[in-house]
């Protein structure tokens, strides 16, 4: 199991705009490839300007092969270029993590 944690930063105050154009466009488009989220979080203390959402894929070739699909996918195609029209993402970080042996994640 490969996770792929990704943490956004958007400009102050675009967080829920940004959020709602993900919610439009680029939902379905992801959710038709990647599957649910293992998580899709925003900030309750911290930084109010960051989201957090978390991905859970067989391993690094499962991923590839479902992130290639959805780059070829016109929707969501709409959807990246719709969020950089709006232009509320300042900074994205990503980490691939692995699940310890001794806790189980329920996806």
């Amino acid at each position: 199991m490969l996770l792929d944690v990704r943490t956004y930063t958007c400009r102050p105050g675009a967080i829920k705009k940004h959020l709602e154009i993900y919610e439009k466009y680029g939902k379905a488009p992801q959710t038709k490839h990647l599957g649910q989220p293992l998580a899709y979080m925003v900030t309750e203390t911290g930084n109010p300007n960051q989201y957090i959402h978390i991905w859970v894929y067989e391993s690094a070739g499962d991923r590839e092969a479902k992130r290639a699909a959805m780059w070829a996918d016109p929707d969501w195609l709409t959807y990246t270029k719709h969020s950089a029209e709006f232009g509320g993402l300042v900074e994205q970080q990503n980490i691939l993590m692995k699940p310890v042996d001794f806790f189980d994640i329920k996806t």
